[in-house]
């Protein structure tokens, strides 16, 4: 190769080498203090009731992924699943106040929702045959999901103007349901109550003290229900977004122990038409601006209900349907899971993405059912991240996004790294203000503030010298095919993350590396990192 063909490559490579930039950052571990705590299951997924002719934007992206009409028997389905090892089910969205239950004596036959011009949302009501029930729970069994069902919440009401609606709720349907429900043995964790039907409503709403007195009588109904079993399931409200008086009055009048969880939604972004979808996700202000609604649900509860626990009960990022090449690209796993970092930060127990499949946000491709990239951002949380948040301080790097959980199922913290920049590769020194542990079989070495120090130099332990072990950590880089942060195919550790020939879900390992190696994350990428030897006094 001569002269001229080596400086033309030089050339050729200089504007990619000139565009990156490295900063070293400290971020230091709070490893003292279990700033909140999640559920065991806090990953969740809906599957809604929009039929196919749900269409927004000119486009129509629900095909066949109904409660009424999914295809339930598809391996990929029943895979993405059990995959999880009780993956959170939440049925239930628009169309949940107008489903009607084909149990016990109905006025009219099962049909099922067609559109309607002067209906709610543009359909009719629908009906939800008990065979279909019988279907669903079969699956449930099947994968081992941990089901939450809404109910209809505005039937035997009236609608007194265009969004207001009066009167008490019959609980005549949901009895006769939940009673089939019982008495077929289906296992049913949790049943919320109504569907964005709180503060202003979503096309619907119902006064707040009206509402508490609703979910009285439903506590009321399932103590009946379930009198004859082990177990009671858990009682959700309202399945809104929230609004601080509306919430607030609702656990008052409900008073206590009536309501078991309150249920909110979040659409941050705003509608999935939004040109600016992408830079809203890439924004750490923008992306911050959610920390307000969780703060204030937080001390709603801790004034009105402290009894109750927090759920995001909905999240999809963008709504209508969500964004297309957006909500089910590589791009979405940097608002999805920090946001989801962020809920658990403000002792939110479980987080509903929507959709595990349809619409454009779905966690499944709608006509495949094969992955999206959020599908493997969620089950690496699923399986890397405890139940025990803890602190990380983050001053100085904005665009950098971090969370550390205490490691799920085994000793350890686990770090996620959000690099939301273009440009910036950032390499990272870790610092903690607890004295920890670094573990090699049944020796540890307790350091005071050393985290970082056991990182970057070599450790060593009473009778043996540090060459004679290596300690090492897990990494799990996620990055998108090409560069292109809104392919559709997520790589692991460079590696093309797609299903075996046989359907199943690809293995996630992680590379091993030296626990002394410096830590570094590219632009626009995503890093989980187990420290499996760091020993926390959170963790125990």
């Amino acid at each position: 190769m001569n002269f001229r063909t080596l400086l033309l490559i030089f050339l050729a490579l200089c504007p990619a080498l000139s565009s990156q930039t490295v900063k070293e950052i400290v971020l230091t571990i709070d490893a003292s203090t279990k700033v909140a705590w999640t559920d065991a299951n806090y990953i969740c997924a809906t599957i809604d009731w929009w039929p196919k002719e749900k269409c927004n934007y000119k486009q129509c992206p629900w095909g066949s992924a109904s409660i009424l009409n999914l295809d339930l028997t598809h391996p990929y389905l029943e895979n993405a699943i059990r995959a999880f090892k009780g993956l959170r089910l939440r049925l239930g969205g628009s169309l949940q106040d107008q489903v009607i239950y084909g149990v016990g004596n109905l006025i009219s036959r099962c049909r099922p929702f067609t559109q309607q011009k002067d209906g709610l949302f543009g359909f009719s009501k629908g009906c939800l045959p008990m065979q279909r029930w019988d279907e669903l729970n079969n699956l449930f069994k099947k994968t081992g999901a941990l089901v939450t069902f809404g109910l209809n919440a505005l039937y035997g009401r009236r609608q007194a103007n265009r969004h207001v609606w009066v009167g008490n709720w019959d609980s005549s349907n949901a009895l006769n349901f939940i009673k089939y429900t019982v008495a077929k043995g289906y296992h049913i964790h949790s049943w919320e109550f109504g569907n964005e039907l709180s503060g202003s409503g979503i096309g619907a709403r119902v006064d707040a003290a009206q509402y508490g007195k609703d979910v009285i009588q439903m506590h009321n109904l399932l103590n009946q229900a379930y009198q004859n079993t082990p177990e009671r399931p858990l009682l959700l409200a309202p399945g809104g977004f929230y609004d601080p008086g509306w919430f607030g009055k609702l656990l008052q009048v409900s008073g206590h122990g009536t309501v078991n969880v309150l249920t909110h939604h979040i659409y941050n972004l705003g509608p999935g038409s939004d040109s600016k979808l992408v830079d809203k996700i890439l924004n750490p202000e923008y992306l911050s601006r959610t920390e307000g609604t969780f703060s204030s649900l937080t001390q709603t509860i801790l004034r009105n209900g402290p009894w109750a626990s927090a759920w995001v009960g909905e999240s999809g990022g963008a709504f209508n349907s969500g964004g297309p090449d957006v909500s089910n690209a590589f791009v979405d796993s940097f608002w999805y899971l920090d946001q989801l970092g962020m809920a658990a930060k403000h002792h939110t127990k479980v987080y509903c993405r929507q959709t595990l499949i349809g619409g454009n946000y779905g966690l499944l491709d709608t006509a495949t059912f094969v992955p999206n990239p959020d599908y493997y951002s969620a089950l690496l949380w699923n399986r890397l991240m405890g139940k025990v948040v803890l602190g990380v301080v983050n001053s100085a790097a904005p665009h950098l996004r971090t969370y550390a959980h205490c490691t799920k199922d085994r000793a350890g913290v686990t770090l996620l790294l959000i690099n939301l920049s273009t440009q910036i590769q950032y390499q990272v020194n870790i610092h903690s203000t607890a004295e920890t542990s670094l573990q090699v079989g049944k020796k540890m070495d307790h350091n005071k503030k050393s985290f970082a120090r056991s990182i970057k130099q070599s450790v060593s332990w009473v009778g043996i010298k540090s060459s004679d072990v290596t300690l090492s950590r897990e990494e799990y880089h996620l990055t998108p095919e090409g560069g292109n942060i809104r392919s559709r195919t997520m790589l692991l550790n460079g590696k093309l993350l797609q299903l075996t020939e046989t359907g199943d879900i690809p293995s996630l390992s992680p590379v091993f590396t030296n626990l002394n190696s410096p830590i570094s994350i590219e632009p626009l990428s995503i890093k989980f990192i187990v420290f499996p030897n760091f020993i926390s006094p959170s963790c125990t």
